[in-house]
């Protein structure tokens, strides 16, 4: 069975309001998200879960200025740029063998065209959403893909392209299944590790949401999670929500495994 190492990279911060992390929750509450790329490595497989918001903020941040207010900007420390996190562990985007976006978002897809070697992996399920769905309250065209990465996605690296099936096999210890929740593009990565199944995903954004069984406030279906967060538990040895920055503290210097 391939094992893989796994790590957490911490790409920027944004606070949201209570609701939006937990159901009908916390209405007076500010809540501060990580959000974040895992980096998955073993047998020939480099595999970066989404791509990180881009080196220019200020197109996504005056998009959630005008939803949310300036509190949810997002704040990125130095070195926190994707590919500065990447040559932490001694590698550029070319050495990445598989891209998994999850879900279609300025801040997952905004460096796809930097990842010219990697197999671009998106649920087929987003994908098809994407491109029949005119309007939508929460998925808008240009934040999910703006034209800049459609363009690159349909044309350059559309023979890179794979669209994920409900369940899906990446290589051997490297899987996905379809989660929805939070978009229709949400997936569950799961790697089998020497500490066992880690999963990973927005569907759920701090562990608190799978453990106490509290879906996200933003959830495009109640169902959906707790069917996802019912199968996390039940299945994974590891839980990795993608903005949770607890994960620092659980995961010494981002190793998860």
């Amino acid at each position: 069975m391939s094992e893989f190492r796994v790590d957490v990279l911490p790409l920027g911060r944004g606070d949201v309001p209570g609701p939006e992390l937990f159901w009908m929750s916390g209405w007076d509450e500010w809540h501060t998200l990580l959000f974040q790329s895992v980096l998955l490595r073993g047998d020939g497989v480099t595999a970066l879960v989404n791509t990180g918001p881009a080196r220019d903020l200020e197109p996504m941040n005056a998009h959630w200025e005008k939803v949310l207010g300036a509190r949810a900007r997002m704040r990125r420390e130095p070195g926190e740029f994707v590919v500065d996190q990447l040559a932490r562990f001694g590698l550029a985007p070319e050495d990445v063998t598989h891209v998994v976006l999850t879900p279609l978002q300025l801040y997952t897809v905004s460096n796809v065209a930097l990842f010219t070697n990697a197999r671009i992996c998106v649920a087929e399920r987003g994908w098809v959403h994407f491109h029949t769905t005119h309007a939508h309250p929460h998925d808008n065209r240009a934040t999910s893909l703006p034209d800049d990465v459609l363009v690159h996605l349909v044309t350059e690296a559309w023979p890179r392209v794979r669209l994920l099936a409900d369940e899906d096999e990446l290589a051997p210890g490297l899987r996905t299944w379809w989660s929805g929740v939070h978009h229709r593009a949400s997936v569950v990565v799961e790697a089998d590790t020497p500490r066992g199944v880690v999963a990973i995903s927005d569907s759920f954004f701090v562990l608190d949401n799978v453990e106490k069984n509290i879906p996200i406030g933003i959830n495009e279906n109640m169902y959906e999670a707790i069917a996802a967060y019912e199968r996390v538990r039940r299945t994974a040895d590891v839980i990795v929500p993608l903005y949770d920055p607890r994960n620092l503290e659980r995961f010494a210097g981002g190793r998860v495994a």
